[in-house]
């Protein structure tokens, strides 16, 4: 299948045609990175990612605040943010032209550099804005016969327990909810899959679960969970085999597994967290035959999907991650940028990148854990943590905390929860100079 392939004839297409292939070498040119559409180059070097300084270097983040709140919404690098300037002027000297001459490139690129991060293959990735879209996409289509459910967890976002509701609403489909760990600073693997298990019933088609928890931090042991629920799915039909659905926004670009080492079945991420990537991108992956049988929400601007709707056919044809990308016109020119995004972890080196956030997120925890007045939510070792680091100060709204550090040019977050903590998140762009300076801001702050 031709993903995104749109002729001049085509979907799109219309009277500008002609225009297209006369304008279409300056606007390859601008696709690849070369240069505008007047053919002036515009390429600027990657620069030295071999040092943290040089990798900081890349970013227009200030330097008068310490940012340990990225995990919400970071900065881009300067590779995204020139991706992102080409696509825009291409758009903003010749729209329509550029948009039929490169679509097709683009949305290819797109999402090969996708799979090929995530150790995928280019058809099992669909394309969205965001993870609260792909969440959507995901539960609003899964296939669930009469009487199955959804498990999912206490622990998760109000995205995943309000997909799921609205799915319920909708279709009467049910969920539930388990608690996978008492006390989130003291869990561990045998308790999470001891609940999981447990939790799992007889009607249970799919277990939705987040592998990074922004409320305590904690980081589940995703691929321990995909080898117990293999167990139960042994002794269960085909349509009835449990599907593990991970939220892995705030584990990917971070941790290093590929989809096949993390085993689950589908994986959900929005892309302008932790990997740079431009604001407004996302995908969903899924296995190739859990796939079977979901159904797109949202109309696919997939050529094959046109092509079969003039038939007067559905395109149950067209690969899954194509069928089920949202369609519509995006914002193109972040969308088509994401490329830069994964190259530039790449470059960096993502195991690189995986022991440098590991390393910050060590060192808060631990000088953290050291304050009297201090109580870490965030197991402390690695295997079930990963970049986030949740806290309480004794006596201390957590609001106040961070609003306090604030004033202390440091930018913290609070975790949108009824049980609420204050949350660092030590990125690529922070130092250990300044994960020191905000704990000792926090021992300052708890014998105030």
């Amino acid at each position: 299948m031709r993903p995104m392939n749109l002729p001049r004839r085509g979907f799109l297409s219309g009277a500008v045609a002609a225009t297209g292939a006369a304008l279409g070498l300056a606007s390859d040119r601008v696709a690849h990175g070369h240069g505008d559409a007047k053919g002036k180059s515009t390429a600027g070097a990657t620069g030295d990612l071999a040092s943290w300084r040089g990798v900081r270097d890349q970013f227009l983040l200030t330097r008068e605040r310490i940012n340990l709140a990225l995990m919400l919404l970071t900065s881009h690098p300067r590779p995204v943010r020139e991706a992102i300037d080409r696509h825009r002027r291409g758009f903003d000297e010749d729209p329509v032209t550029y948009l039929h001459e490169n679509i097709e490139h683009a949305e290819r690129e797109l999402r090969e550099s996708a799979a090929a991060y995530l150790g995928a293959q280019p058809d099992e990735v669909a394309i969205t804005g965001n993870t609260t879209t792909g969440l959507a996409v995901l539960y609003g289509g899964l296939p669930l016969a009469r009487g199955q459910e959804i498990l999912t967890t206490t622990h998760d976002h109000y995205v995943t327990h309000e997909s799921l509701r609205l799915r319920a609403l909708h279709t009467g489909a049910t969920f539930r909810k388990v608690a996978l760990y008492a006390a989130p600073e003291l869990a561990t693997e045998q308790e999470i899959i001891a609940n999981l298990i447990k939790g799992v019933g007889p009607r249970t088609r799919a277990v939705a679960v987040t592998w990074v928890h922004s409320s305590t931090g904690v980081k589940l042991p995703i691929r321990r969970m995909a080898d117990a629920l293999a167990g139960l799915n042994q002794r269960r039909d085909e349509a009835d085999r449990v599907l593990l659905c991970v939220d892995g926004v705030h584990g990917f670009a971070v941790e290093s597994e590929t989809m096949a080492e993390l085993g689950c079945d589908f994986f959900v991420t929005g892309c302008h967290k932790w990997l740079f990537g431009p604001r407004g991108t996302g995908l969903i992956w899924g296995r190739a035959d859990a796939w079977k049988g979901h159904a797109g929400i949202i109309p696919s601007f997939e050529w094959g999907a046109l092509e079969a709707w003039m038939k007067g056919q559905p395109p149950d044809a067209l690969p899954p991650g194509p069928r089920t990308s949202p369609g519509g016109f995006q914002s193109f020119d972040h969308r088509w940028a994401l490329p830069a995004a994964f190259r530039f972890h790449q470059q960096i080196g993502r195991a690189r990148v995986t022991a440098r956030i590991h390393e910050l997120a060590h060192r808060c925890k631990e000088g953290l854990a050291a304050l009297p007045s201090v109580k870490l939510r965030t197991p402390p070792g690695d295997a079930l943590s990963s970049g986030l680091v949740c806290f309480e100060v004794t006596g201390k709204n957590p609001k106040a905390v961070v609003d306090h550090l604030a004033t202390r040019k440091i930018v913290a977050s609070q975790t949108p929860y009824a049980t609420t903590y204050a949350r660092f998140s030590p990125s690529l762009l922070n130092t250990p100079e300044e994960v020191d300076k905000a704990v000792a801001e926090i021992k300052a702050i708890a014998v105030s």
